[in-house]
């Protein structure tokens, strides 16, 4: 099972108002990085710099994928933030062994870390194979987070 992890500097970049998450859609752009078993994420990472991503090429952007259609609404003192599927899909050769996601917001400076998620196992992906990020284990506007 996929376990979500939230970084601890996320709340900080929230309250210094580094982030705008807001609305629907958001201001910002968040993008998700892939990391390998060896380099995996841990809570005190900040900023994207900190963390190791796997090599660029065969399907993958150093820097992440953008993830679509990014919104967040709140209910009472509840905000949601959702996001569509992120799709990885390998070319030419295997994209890099990952076992770690991390999710960013690509539009502030120095790309401030929000949360990693641990796929509980490493992935490789063969020359057309493909690794579907569905937030939440939903197809489409699946739930990121919740901060009530």
């Amino acid at each position: 099972m996929v376990t979500y992890n939230k970084f601890n500097a996320f709340v900080e970049h929230l309250m210094n108002k580094a982030l705008d998450l807001f609305g629907s859609p958001i201001g910002d752009s968040l993008k998700v990085t892939l990391h390998a078993a060896a380099s995996a994420p841990v809570a005190t990472n900040s900023l994207l710099g900190d963390l190791t991503q796997i090599a660029n090429g065969n399907g993958y952007t150093t820097g992440g994928t953008v993830v679509p259609d990014i919104n967040a609404t709140r209910t009472n003192g509840t905000v949601t933030l959702t996001g569509d599927a992120v799709v990885f899909t390998a070319s030419g050769a295997a994209m890099g062994t990952f076992r770690y996601y991390a999710l960013h917001d690509d539009t502030a400076t120095n790309d401030p870390l929000i949360a990693w998620w641990d796929h509980g196992s490493d992935v490789t992906l063969n020359p057309g194979d493909t690794f579907t990020i569905n937030f939440n284990n939903d197809a489409t506007d699946g739930t990121i987070f919740t901060i009530a």
